[in-house]
């Protein structure tokens, strides 16, 4: 006999029901679907602008020839990613998300992660600044931060210089941004110092006369500006004369060990003398013994 309390499972019912939860979610899809579809047109539309963006970056940074191939990239790239992070940001504002509380969110995050690579973030922005300006390029030779030698890459954090002997230095690029550059081939031109010391016996203007006559000689040596040749200083065992030579930045040290080395050889030649230091000791005898 059946329970009186239990009612039989009418068919219709669930159907009903069914049909009714069905159609409630049709209407909201349909309602849903025009910003569906809107947010993938943005979605879709605007990456590709995004990369039609970067690409016209790129090429415009290459035609003008005063970008450094690595600068490009790693501002294109920048560029890039902050467009495709606006085209995120308004595809989810088509959905119906607040984008401002999103965008605070992003703010946050960045601030949080500047703090925390503040210290590579200055190398990064000190490599961005000498790619920009550029006070020097690979294969010159540069004294900062200590180090002196000739640059073999620049980065983005660091700086490569190889020492004249060979050694490899890695400076980051916030050391060198915040020190004194001398860069020894900033110019097409260098003067050459060089000092040759004589005896106080020996003739002077003679020894002036053989100096220009054997820079006279050395092509290597301009005529304009003329050299200059004068007494610097005298010192304690010999006078000084101060020889200055300007030549092509590639003749400096050829030009000064050829010079020194022929000044040596005529200066030997003409009995010109370079002297030794020296120094005169005077003795008293002893006083006679009362």
């Amino acid at each position: 006999m059946q329970d009186p309390a239990v009612q039989p499972e009418n068919p219709l019912t669930n159907i009903d029901y069914a049909m009714t939860l069905a159609e409630g979610l049709i209407e909201k899809a349909v309602a849903f679907l025009p910003s569906v579809v809107g947010a993938l047109v943005v979605l879709i539309v605007g990456l590709w602008i995004a990369g039609r963006i970067k690409k016209v970056a790129v090429r415009a940074m290459e035609r003008s020839g005063r970008v450094d191939d690595t600068l490009s990239g790693f501002l294109a790239s920048l560029l890039h990613y902050g467009l495709i992070t606006l085209v995120i940001i308004t595809t989810l504002g088509v959905f119906g998300v607040p984008t401002t509380s999103f965008a605070a969110i992003i703010g946050a995050a960045g601030l949080a992660i500047g703090l925390a690579l503040q210290g590579t973030l200055g190398h990064v922005a000190s490599g961005v600044m000498m790619l920009g300006f550029r006070p020097f390029d690979v294969g010159d030779f540069v004294e900062t931060a200590g180090i002196a030698g000739k640059v073999k890459t620049i980065g983005l954090f660091t700086t490569e210089i190889a020492t004249s002997d060979n050694k490899m230095i890695i400076v980051p690029n916030g050391k060198i941004f915040d020190d004194v550059i001398t860069n020894y081939a900033g110019y097409s031109t260098r003067r050459v110092d060089m000092v040759f010391g004589i005896s106080y016996a020996d003739d002077i203007d003679k020894a002036m006369a053989l100096i220009k006559s054997e820079i006279e000689k050395d092509d290597r040596a301009f005529s304009d500006p003329a050299p200059d040749i004068a007494v610097d200083s005298l010192g304690d065992s010999s006078v000084n004369i101060l020889t200055r030579v300007w030549c092509n930045r590639s003749d400096y040290f050829p030009l000064k060990w050829g010079i020194t080395k022929a000044i040596k050889e005529r200066f030997d030649a003409e009995g010109v003398s370079f002297p030794f230091p020296s120094r005169s000791v005077y003795m008293e005898t002893d006083a006679p013994a009362k």
